[in-house]
């Protein structure tokens, strides 16, 4: 129950913050490119980059930190920053094919299931 009260607690934030954020950044400059996403994603990369270097050289800290921070808020602020810390992980162990697949996988099967669901929403 604990868990789910972290992730969750994290998850409203994160979502907040990246509403917020988002509309700061499309007032500021524009909803003509995706600046706020675009933003949003890579922050949230280095965000998770940062937070589970710090986790991993700390072990005495509770994994309560990994639920709240990486699993609640940044799952909620962005999943990219997830796939990218995953793309990495592979990487640095040497996986480059498993890497490669996966990032080839997700960003060309991302477009397809967006264009599904466009193409299925069109027809509701």
């Amino acid at each position: 129950m604990v868990d789910m009260l972290l992730v969750g607690g994290g998850g409203f934030l994160g979502a907040n913050a990246r509403y917020l954020l988002s509309r700061w950044i499309a007032d500021r400059y524009g909803a003509e490119f995706p600046f706020g996403t675009m933003f949003i994603n890579l922050s949230g990369s280095l965000i998770i980059g940062f937070v589970l270097t710090v986790l991993a050289a700390r072990s005495g800290l509770s994994p309560n930190y990994r639920l709240l921070i990486a699993v609640g808020f940044l799952g909620a602020y962005t999943t990219f920053s997830t796939y990218t810390y995953d793309a990495l992980t592979m990487m640095r162990a040497d996986e480059w094919l498993k890497s490669l697949v996966y990032v080839a996988a997700s960003v060309v099967g991302g477009m397809a299931a967006v264009t599904a669901g466009m193409l299925v929403g069109r027809r509701v």
